[in-house]
């Protein structure tokens, strides 16, 4: 089982949002049995939350289903994942620097748009002081990188749906 944790600072916006559409994907590609998948955070700012609002209706509005509750990521997510995605440069830092902590020094975690040509290093901006706008935007970044990465796993993994 290929084990993917997608990761943003609160766990209420952009990670729930990306597992909400990695399961869709994987389902409709006929792999969710090669798969598991969850979303964290690198705070601690809401913990046992639903997602955002906004998050919730993104979700709903692109024919997906959303139930999460909010959690920090912790030490056996290191041991557990085999892919840690990071939504930005200051949850990959905080990452690395947990990684360090934890003493996992050879985990590779990796920027959630690298998996898209031409856009490797930019972050999946925070929609949270945005509005629907914004929220939509991130959904649509999502949708592509998680193409990319679904490309890029199913060529290192030999899986084929």
């Amino acid at each position: 089982m290929i084990s993917v944790l997608f990761v943003c600072l609160g766990n209420i916006c952009r990670s729930p949002l990306a597992e909400a559409i990695f399961e869709h994907k994987i389902k409709v590609l006929g792999l969710s049995s090669h798969f598991k998948s969850d979303s964290a955070g690198t705070s601690d700012y809401h913990i046992g939350e639903l997602p955002d609002d906004r998050t919730i209706r993104c979700a709903q509005n692109n024919g997906l289903k959303i139930s999460h509750r909010g959690r920090q990521v912790n030490r056996t997510d290191f041991r557990e994942y085999d892919y840690i995605l990071a939504m930005d440069e200051s949850n990959l830092n905080s990452l690395n620097q947990m990684k360090k902590r934890f003493n996992f020094p050879n985990k590779e975690i990796y920027l959630m748009r690298d998996f898209v040509e031409g856009h490797e290093g930019l972050p999946v901006p925070d929609p949270y002081y945005g509005g629907e706008k914004e929220f939509e935007d991130i959904f649509q970044i999502l949708d592509q990188s998680i193409d990319g990465f679904l490309e890029k796993v199913k060529e290192t993994h030999q899986l084929y749906a």
